[in-house]
């Protein structure tokens, strides 16, 4: 899973950094979200989506993770 966050659209309601404090932080100048971690471990997925559907902004999106590719030695 990837992590985006949108500065620009965060009102700064924190539910993120409440849900998933390992993955979001707040900026302590103007309260907006920082993200800690744009690939959290497997782990904190389900919170992280948790954060998603929490914030009122919609100011946090996931993406899954690329694959990467592998080349081939023919």
């Amino acid at each position: 899973m990837r992590v985006r966050v949108d500065r620009d659209r965060c009102c700064g309601a924190g539910n993120c950094v409440v849900t998933a404090p390992e993955v979001f932080d707040q900026d302590d100048a103007d309260g907006l979200v920082l993200l800690r971690r744009a690939e959290p471990p497997a782990d904190a997925a389900d919170r992280v989506r948790l954060a998603v559907e929490l914030c009122p902004a919609g100011a946090i999106s996931v993406a899954p993770r690329p694959v990467p590719e592998r080349s081939s030695t023919s």
